[in-house]
């Protein structure tokens, strides 16, 4: 899909088809490009697909947090003026996500997330990445998958060249370890908007039983398994998952 990125003061993002508008919102290595199923698919479907480029290493140190990512999400909401929204993230943008349903609940019609983090500890990562070594780089992208083969060459590449880059490498740690501060364990029970929950059976960064706590500790929320499958869903089988998602989307009239 090629990318025909929109540009509007601090924002940048894609906008595709016309109708219910769903927000997509990316991982903190992952790109625009890993949600081309989704985006081609509800394009066509009846709903307005529109992915931001999270402010990642564009914010000022102090401010690479999550709640500064959900605040932005919401001035990118005003900014488009939109009402009742779909949320949709993986990894982080699911954290990001989940944050923002909690902050402006008014805002956010569903909630979808899949490999979220916002629960478990280790969910941005073990340790810190080594600057330098393509072949550890290439092994830990691998592993966010069940298939190491979607872990295209242009994708290892992608994550060597920000862990090479001393100052996205300083933002990506801060967002990190302020994905794993902001447990949201507490917050989930209060929170009412109905949730979408699509996991990979085989998901390394975020195991199984993290989907499970989610779905137990969301008040109206219906999880989804997808087998061998990964951290990644919507990359790994976009088919399957939009298909799940589309059901699901209909069932609850979105």
């Amino acid at each position: 899909m090629v990318h025909d990125l929109k540009k509007e003061g601090k924002f940048t993002y894609l906008e595709v088809g016309e109708g219910t508008p769903m927000i997509v919102l990316h991982g903190l290595m992952g790109g625009l490009s890993n949600f081309d199923g989704v985006a081609a698919y509800f394009s066509s479907k009846g709903y307005k697909v529109l992915i931001p480029e999270l402010p990642i290493y564009t914010m000022p140190l102090l401010k690479t947090n999550v709640k500064s990512f959900a605040t932005n999400l919401e001035k990118f909401i005003t900014h488009k003026g939109l009402e009742e929204v779909i949320l949709l993230g993986n990894s982080l943008g699911g954290h990001i996500g989940l944050l923002h349903t909690k902050l402006f609940p008014t805002k956010v019609k569903a909630l979808v997330i899949t490999g979220s983090s916002g629960l478990y500890e280790s969910a941005m990562g073990d340790g810190y990445p080594k600057r330098g070594d393509y072949e550890f780089m290439k092994k830990k992208a691998e592993e966010v998958f069940y298939d190491p083969k979607v872990a295209t060459k242009e994708i290892i590449d992608e994550v060597y060249a920000t862990v090479n880059d001393r100052s996205k490498l300083i933002k990506t740690l801060a967002i990190a370890k302020s994905a794993i501060r902001h447990n949201m364990s507490k917050d989930l029970p209060h929170m009412h908007t109905p949730t979408c929950i699509i996991w990979g059976e085989n998901d390394n960064v975020t195991p199984p039983n993290v989907a499970e706590e989610f779905h137990e500790l969301l008040p109206d929320s219906d999880l989804y398994w997808i087998k061998k499958c990964g951290h990644a869903p919507m990359m790994e089988h976009p088919n399957e998952f939009n298909a799940i998602l589309h059901q699901w989307l209909k069932e609850r009239n979105f």
